[in-house]
């Protein structure tokens, strides 16, 4: 599979959202996504913070069934039409049309059926939650082999020196094995 900025833009999307902090400027994230018409209201903001509670399942989803049966029941609240479109000089590619034209539905649709065309063509995995205990956030991983477990590097070499460190509180000191 050759994965491109084209085939991610919904899986990313939704991983941002899902990671957005409290009160953090939704649309300028919106914004860095090309999602046309970013304006929110404050039932639009609410309404992207609900959102993105219902994709996290998708994230933290353990299986590749989990992960399919999460992201169907995302594309049964907002999916809408699918339709294959070229234009602008574009490659083929599929358009997904929700209900309503409100910032919203389109954003929905676009992290609704992005994840599902993203775990379709990566055979259901590459997405997933931080393995640190004590992070939350979602990651899409775009790592040559397909096997990330952190969500940054930072997380992970976090993660290793607190597993180093730990080890090596409950083996024996070599001062202790000199001294014998």
């Amino acid at each position: 599979m050759g994965y491109s900025h084209e085939n991610q833009v919904g899986a990313q999307l939704a991983a941002a959202l899902v990671n957005a902090s409290e009160g953090q400027n939704l649309e300028a994230l919106l914004r860095e996504f090309s999602i046309r018409e970013p304006t929110l209201d404050a039932q639009a903001q609410q309404g992207l913070q609900t959102w993105a509670g219902e994709l996290r399942p998708t994230f933290a989803a353990q299986t590749v069934d989990e992960r399919c049966t999460a992201i169907n029941a995302l594309l049964d609240s907002a999916a809408g039409t699918i339709s294959l479109t070229t234009h602008d000089g574009s490659r083929p590619h599929l358009h997904l049309f929700p209900e309503g034209d409100d910032v919203l539905s389109r954003v929905k649709a676009v992290t609704a059926g992005g994840l599902a065309l993203f775990i379709a063509w990566s055979g259901g995995e590459r997405i997933g939650s931080c393995a640190r205990e004590s992070c939350f956030k979602a990651f899409v991983d775009n790592s040559k082999a397909g096997r990330q477990r952190y969500c940054s590097a930072r997380c992970g070499n976090t993660d290793a020196v607190a597993r180093h460190r730990q080890a090596a509180s409950r083996a024996p000191s070599s001062r202790m094995k000199a001294s014998r």
